[in-house]
């Protein structure tokens, strides 16, 4: 149906009511979406505001009227299917195609200059022709005023005035730019699998505790033999075997209560093979250095001259794995932008995913070639989720959020990867996380769109990404404890910790929020190879540090609370290592920038 913003106006003006021309836009879009002509679209505002008692028509107003009214009334009209509000939307956009079409139909039985003008009638003030163009806005595509009934922007958020500001920096920036090709050229994106990649979901927390021991036992013998060869070890001591000689012990860091990991409550679970599993308590008063989290895997040398109590002389640093060697598959590139950027995308006090929607603004302006996306998408901390004030199903919610970013960013050919989040509300909180599944992926956008998992190893032509959106700083932080004579850096520690130990999730037990299934988590959530680029999303402040030659990344988040945050931005070049030079890492700069 068509709707006039003129008639509204002059509808309005007949009960001595002014309205801004957001404002009638909004009643054009309502008009249609609940199938009200002019007159009566008007003439239900005007007695919803005198039952109500508001004078001023404002968007606030404009929701409780839709929400409280129109939506009602709607709800009474069966229809077929699924939930109206993230179809109407589509409804929408499918009307004014079909009038598109009728209209080039009629154009084509008539002469020119009739078909000209018909097209030519319009003004300013009608809102129609902003979606008469080809290409669809992330605006059209996601109203949120569909499944909240207080979708306010944030003002806080809005009245920022550091957009775009880059916030740090890493390698030679100078002269870089950072607009990509928009995914033109060769990009090949291939998940690594740590022994295998993860792709479907699977029933998750039928574990016992016999299956846990086995997963935690074989880390504990895999890792020690890593070490065993790399140190030249001849033999490892069961740890309750007294000793008047120093020995060397194997073993799994651990707490001897409840409560924090600290420098007294330090115990050593011994391996299967040479201990059975024993314990004993770890004396760290002769060590100078030493940097220590339940789950670690070490090995010791020290003094157990009763059986009883170890006096820890010496740890053995942990090894990494080296690095992944590109080949031919790979394909090869002369450079590369990427974009990463990490839940959530809206402001803790509005649910109307603007931040989300100046993303891929910013995605379509600078064109990178790939732009990796963590969750969660719908946050389950979010207020309003917390308190169940949205109408729509989380499901529905989501792939609206969803089918925004993929046909929002299609223009610009970025290739998309999408990463899970135990936070993302519609879904089990299970770790590791399946990729997400969308069975309404356009045909056209397979190819440059793909679903990982958290967590995951991602190659791009050859430069491998290590990709997590699980807090690990935050979670590893709080359980870390350390010693060192000069100043040490707590972040690099912990980074060097997650590269050593070989696992996306290195602690044991995890922290409470964190559902871990162990034998998926053996399969799944393990490093094949050390990346070039770690990407770890954190509460904690954005940073880029280089450790044992990976480049480490914490975009930040896409919003802290009711302002905006941060996101990241990388550039790849493959660089040939000189002579007696050794490796050059591919990620030659990073900036993170506020959004």
């Amino acid at each position: 149906m068509s709707v006039s913003a003129q008639r509204l106006l002059e509808e309005l003006q007949i009960f001595d009511v002014d309205c801004e021309e957001a404002l009638t836009e909004k009643l054009v879009e309502l008009c249609i979406l609940y199938g009200q002509n002019e007159e009566g679209m008007v003439a239900e505002l005007i007695a919803f505001c005198t039952r109500t008692g508001k004078v001023c028509l404002t968007s606030e107003t404009l929701n409780c009227f839709e929400h409280e009214c129109l939506s009602k009334k709607l709800s009474r009209v069966p229809r077929d299917g699924g939930h109206a509000g993230a179809r109407d939307i589509v409804s929408i956009q499918e009307l004014i195609e079909v009038e598109e079409e009728e209209e080039s139909l009629l154009n084509s039985y008539t002469t020119p200059s009739k078909g000209s003008q018909k097209r030519a009638i319009t003004t300013p003030e009608t809102p129609l022709t902003k979606r008469t163009v080809s290409t669809w806005s992330p605006h059209q595509l996601l109203s949120p005023s569909s499944f909240s009934p207080s979708a306010t922007p944030s003002q806080k958020y809005n009245s920022r005035n550091n957009r775009g500001e880059v916030v740090t920096s890493f390698g030679s920036t100078q002269g870089v730019s950072w607009s990509g090709r928009g995914g033109a050229g060769n990009i090949s994106l291939k998940v690594l699998g740590g022994p295998e990649s993860l792709t479907g979901s699977y029933k998750s927390m039928f574990q016992k505790l016999p299956d846990i021991r086995d997963v935690l036992t074989c880390k504990i013998e895999e890792l020690g033999s890593e070490l065993k060869e790399h140190y030249k070890i001849e033999a490892f001591t069961p740890v309750l075997v007294p000793a008047q000689e120093p020995v060397t012990l194997l073993g799994q860091i651990g707490c001897d209560t409840n409560g924090k990991l600290n420098s007294k409550s330090v115990i050593l679970e011994g391996d299967r093979e040479h201990s059975s599993g024993a314990q004993i308590p770890v004396n760290l008063s002769e060590l100078k250095e030493y940097s220590l989290f339940p789950g670690q895997v070490v090995v010791m040398e020290g003094l157990n001259t009763t059986g009883r109590r170890f006096i820890a002389t010496k740890v053995y640093e942990g090894v990494p794995l080296p690095f992944y060697q590109p080949t031919k598959e790979d394909g090869d590139f002369e450079q590369h932008v990427v974009l990463v950027a990490c839940g959530p995308y809206t402001t803790s006090d509005s649910i109307t995913y603007d931040p989300l929607l100046d993303l891929i603004a910013t995605i379509n302006r600078d064109q990178p070639d790939v732009c990796i996306l963590f969750g969660p998408f719908l946050d389950a901390k979010h207020e309003q989720v917390e308190n169940c004030l949205l109408t729509s199903p989380f499901e529905d919610i989501f792939k609206q959020c969803l089918r925004t970013i993929i046909e929002g960013t299609r223009s610009s050919g970025s290739h998309l990867v999408f990463v899970p989040s135990v936070r993302d509300v519609h879904r089990e909180p299970v770790y590791p996380q399946p990729p997400f599944s969308y069975s309404d992926l356009p045909r056209d956008d397979r190819k440059r769109v793909q679903f990982v998992s958290e967590p995951c190893s991602l190659s791009v032509n050859g430069v491998i990404f290590g990709l997590t959106s699980t807090d690990l700083l935050f979670h590893m932080g709080a359980e870390e404890i350390s010693s060192a004579s000069g100043t040490s850096d707590r972040l690099s520690r912990i980074l060097k910790h997650i590269l050593t130990q070989r696992s996306y999730y290195p602690l044991y037990p995890p922290q409470e929020d964190m559902a871990i299934d162990y034998e998926n988590f053996y399969t799944y959530a393990q490093l094949p190879v050390t990346p070039d680029v770690f990407i770890i999303p954190s509460e904690l402040k954005y940073f880029v540090k280089d450790v044992l030659g990976c480049v480490c990344v914490n975009p930040g988040r896409l919003t802290k609370g009711q302002v905006g945050g941060t996101f990241g931005r990388l550039f790849l070049r493959r660089q040939q290592a000189a002579g007696g030079e050794g490796r050059r890492s591919p990620c030659t700069a990073v900036q993170v920038v506020r959004i």
